[in-house]
């Protein structure tokens, strides 16, 4: 005869899976997750940042195509297959949006691509400078699945690789919150007094101050840079981690398990590691969840106002910054994907963290 498990943990896992909303945006969060992880895998501009500039194709509509040539600079970059992975290529050889082209006498007539009806330049490359003198393989039709940017930049491939910012800016604020708000609201819980008196101004001073302006204090102190966001968002973020694990922990010390613990002679930081923290676990996941989406919007934020990631790495928040006057120059598309993207980004992780707190609400 099986024995039904009936812990807690099992208890809200069940609970967990019957809300379709839940595992809906968990679904979502999943395959957001991997395709920042592998965005230079699904990107069709696979060169570092995705920062292939054409200039004279700026600014065009979803599904946008034209012919591209590629002309070799005939300099070998040397990368290894994971830098190439997950930092992307190396890409020296040129590449020139063409509106016609054709061969005669081994040289390669091509016309460059020109917007508004326009002629562009007639130049000319000797085919020999091809390997092989094989002109046809590069030259190939371009499809610009959501469009190019102001610089002519592929969008798609911008949309996949500025995900990773957004994306891992959750875990690493959420890490930074949780390290410092467990360590601060540990104290002050369990030891009371003059300890808690004093984390609590801590916590009341930097819970006074406006979270945005906090950041942005803190971001040009560090200096602007992809790490120094990351750790200003965390480091603004640890205050509802501490004041939450201050009252659990108020609550908790007080029960029999945690007497039954100092009676048989256990110290404190086994009694606080061990004991209390794994049985407060699940108003931990919730708050987590809730500082996920809340350290993405900021990040936006500050991309937005220019002290976030600094081009030309790709991020939602400075897509939006480039492009929102296009919403009157009739191309809002340009500002709107990438503010869709930070709306589910968001929106999935806010239904997720609503349905672990039913979740772990396991007495309803």
């Amino acid at each position: 005869m099986s024995k039904i498990n009936n812990s807690l943990t099992v208890l809200a896992l069940q609970k967990f899976k019957q809300n379709f909303w839940g595992v809906f945006s968990l679904g979502i969060i999943v395959c957001i997750g991997l395709i920042s992880i592998f965005a230079y895998l699904f990107a069709p501009d696979a060169s570092k940042n995705a920062n292939q500039m054409h200039l004279s194709i700026h600014s065009k509509s979803p599904g946008f195509e034209v012919e591209m040539l590629t002309i070799p600079s005939g300099i070998e970059s040397r990368q290894s297959f994971f830098s190439e992975l997950f930092f992307g290529k190396l890409n020296t050889d040129t590449e020139i949006p063409i509106a016609s082209y054709k061969v005669k006498d081994n040289i390669l007539y091509y016309e460059e691509y020109a917007s508004d009806g326009l002629n562009g330049l007639d130049k000319q490359i000797k085919v020999s400078q091809f390997p092989n003198s094989d002109y046809k393989s590069h030259i190939a039709t371009r499809t610009f699945s959501f469009g190019t940017d102001k610089y002519g930049r592929d969008y798609l491939s911008r949309i996949l690789i500025g995900s990773r910012i957004s994306f891992f800016i959750g875990f690493v604020a959420v890490f930074i919150s949780l390290f410092v708000g467990l360590i601060m609201g540990s104290l002050a819980g369990y030891y009371g007094g003059k300890i808690d008196a004093f984390i609590m101004w801590i916590i009341n001073i930097t819970w006074s101050i406006p979270t945005l302006l906090l950041v942005i204090a803190i971001t040009l102190a560090l200096g602007k840079g992809f790490w120094q966001v990351f750790i200003a968002v965390g480091l603004t973020m640890w205050v509802e981690v501490a004041r939450v694990v201050r009252g659990q922990i108020i609550s908790a010390k007080e029960m029999q398990y945690v007497t039954a613990a100092r009676a048989l002679g256990y110290n404190d930081y086994r009694i606080i590691t061990k004991h209390i923290l794994p049985n407060i676990f699940g108003p931990l996941i919730v708050i987590s969840a809730a500082n996920f989406a809340a350290a993405i919007l900021i990040e936006s934020g500050l991309s937005f106002l220019g002290i976030g990631a600094q081009p030309p790495m790709a991020s939602w928040g400075a897509m939006i910054k480039d492009h929102y006057n296009y919403i009157i120059l009739g191309k809002p598309y340009l500002a709107l994907i990438p503010g869709i993207c930070i709306m589910f980004l968001v929106m999935a992780f806010m239904l997720v963290g609503n349905a672990l707190r039913d979740a772990f609400d396991v007495k309803t």
